[in-house]
């Protein structure tokens, strides 16, 4: 199942996001999204997790939780 996770602290690697996916399941594939000029975060990601359960439950354990002082929100990706 792959989720989109939006508002991200710019400051927020791709490193942090896998950990935080990977208390709830498995994630296989984390992207966050970089401006291609700059490097710099634009401040959402998507995350695959293979486990649909494991991925319903981190939706909605980390929807609207604050991380790195911006709360975050996570959905599913349309694909």
């Amino acid at each position: 199942m792959k989720l989109l996770v939006r508002n991200l602290s710019r400051k927020m690697t791709e490193h942090e996001i896998r950990v935080l996916f990977s208390e709830h399941g498995d994630v296989t594939v984390c992207n966050l999204v970089l401006d291609q000029e700059t490097g710099l975060s634009k401040g959402f990601a998507f995350v695959e997790m293979p486990n649909t359960s494991e991925a319903k439950a981190a939706l909605s354990a980390l929807d609207h939780t604050e991380v790195k002082q911006s709360k975050i929100r996570v959905k599913l990706a349309k694909n």
